[in-house]
């Protein structure tokens, strides 16, 4: 049987590529966790802890690829990604965010902080990005919450395409979001449900009450057409496998698969899940027409959204997500508690 104290203090192969580049990522403002320092020394020899439960016996997940790193200047989280030359993702991202396209507000695609060169690979670099969250973590609480994120994904495909980018992928797997006004002392990046520590206890603010920003990520399979230039494509790439045009042979509309992808995400995690998000159903019927060509363009969409979305009460948005599988019963009790939880959470947050 393995001893686990020993077996903690053996770094793992990624791991020990990433310790090899930490003076190197030190030189460019970015820190990596103690473990992966060298010269490191396991807390637990010292603390008496068990290193289950101390920050550094926390091994780096299996994504070879990427690891969180503080950056120095600011103490802010950051997410470093290993990328190969000339690779598309990167590429992409980067002309996302050059200037002057990073100040336009509908922009809703991952900011890339910095880039540098391996010192080691030829051809490797590093990108820098914010330390984000999946948006439905923690899951959605009020209506409001929805109509804020449907704004911004709509925004953010609306640009991305007057770009000439279609995604192609933009499954909820590859939408972030940045989370800092809603845990103001951080999480730690492995687990992510407590604090910097790791085991400490994580203190949150409501969604409701702070900024809460999208993103979208991971231009793997993306395409970007001229001006002028034919979009169309051939692919069976993604991974929501339910777009009926997706062929190897036959080409299709990447921005068409796009708006489908864009209102399967909605119909599937929202819609379909909440009862009282009636107002998603006609987008989410025009977005996921079975031909393409009866669906909207993104821009048509938004301007769908934007006619729904403002018939909206105040009151509408400030109420609780109702779960499709509640019982009448159910439903009333949870209504009751969650005006209640509503105005005592509004009242903390005045308050802190």
């Amino acid at each position: 049987m393995s001893d686990v104290y020993v077996d903690r203090q053996q770094l793992e192969r990624d791991e020990i590529w990433w310790r090899d580049r930490q003076q190197f990522l030190q030189s460019k403002g970015y820190m990596l966790r103690p473990r992966f320092r060298p010269g490191w020394v396991p807390s637990w020899l010292t603390s008496g802890k068990h290193p289950y439960k101390s920050e550094d016996g926390i091994l780096l997940p299996m994504a070879s690829h990427t690891i969180d790193a503080t950056r120095m200047s600011d103490g802010k989280m950051v997410y470093l990604k290993r990328v190969k030359a000339k690779n598309r993702e990167a590429s992409i991202a980067c002309s996302l965010y050059s200037e002057p396209l990073r100040r336009d507000p509908m922009n809703h695609s991952v900011p890339v902080l910095d880039t540098f060169a391996d010192p080691v690979v030829p051809g490797d670099s590093f990108m820098v990005m914010p330390f984000l969250r999946e948006p439905d973590d923690p899951p959605f609480e009020r209506v409001g919450e929805v109509v804020d994120f449907v704004d911004q994904v709509l925004q953010g495909l609306v640009f991305m395409h007057e770009q000439g980018i279609a995604h192609r992928d933009c499954s909820l797997d590859n939408i972030m979001m940045d989370a800092s006004e809603m845990f103001p002392d951080g999480f730690h990046p492995i687990f992510q449900d407590n604090g910097l520590d790791g085991f400490s206890r994580l203190r949150s603010r409501p969604r409701s009450f702070v900024s809460v920003k999208y993103y979208f990520i991971d231009y793997g399979i993306s395409s970007v057409f001229s001006p002028g230039q034919p979009h169309l494509v051939t692919g069976l790439d993604g991974r929501d496998r339910d777009v009926p045009e997706l062929s190897s042979t036959t080409p299709y509309d990447p921005f068409a698969v796009d708006v489908f992808l864009i209102g399967n995400m909605f119909r599937k995690t929202l819609f379909g899940k909440y009862s009282n998000l009636q107002f998603l159903e006609f987008l989410v019927l025009r977005a996921t027409h079975p031909t393409p060509s009866q669906r909207p363009e993104s821009h048509e969409l938004l301007k769908l959204w934007i006619s729904e979305r403002d018939r909206l009460s105040h009151l509408h948005k400030c109420w609780r997500l109702r779960e499709r599988t509640e019982f009448t019963l159910t439903t009333i009790i949870w209504d009751c508690a969650s005006l209640v939880g509503y105005i005592y959470s509004y009242l903390t947050f005045l308050l802190t």
